[in-house]
């Protein structure tokens, strides 16, 4: 799977976890970012980490890989750095 295949996946379940709550012009992209552009709440980021485990599978530990970043950095988290640690994963 490339990375632009894991990008199209990502995206699709962040709007399925957003559901009409995205307010974003554009598509997403690698560089948006989920607390400034998608101002993503944390029980939508929960779901998104269970949806990205049953994607992805058990290899994928999204909620794992979070508990090692600073609090700064979660909050400046972008999807493509989310694309990147798939892809480290698979």
């Amino acid at each position: 799977m490339s990375d632009a295949d894991i990008l199209a996946t990502v995206a699709r379940l962040i709007e399925d976890v957003m559901g009409g709550d995205m307010d974003m012009d554009g598509p997403i992209t690698g560089d948006t970012s989920f607390s400034d552009d998608l101002e993503l709440e944390s029980i939508e980021f929960v779901a998104l980490a269970e949806a990205l485990q049953n994607e992805f599978g058990e290899s994928v530990d999204f909620v794992g890989w979070l508990s090692t970043k600073e609090l700064d950095e979660i909050i400046g988290l972008r999807v493509g750095q989310v694309v990147e640690f798939i892809a480290s994963c698979r």
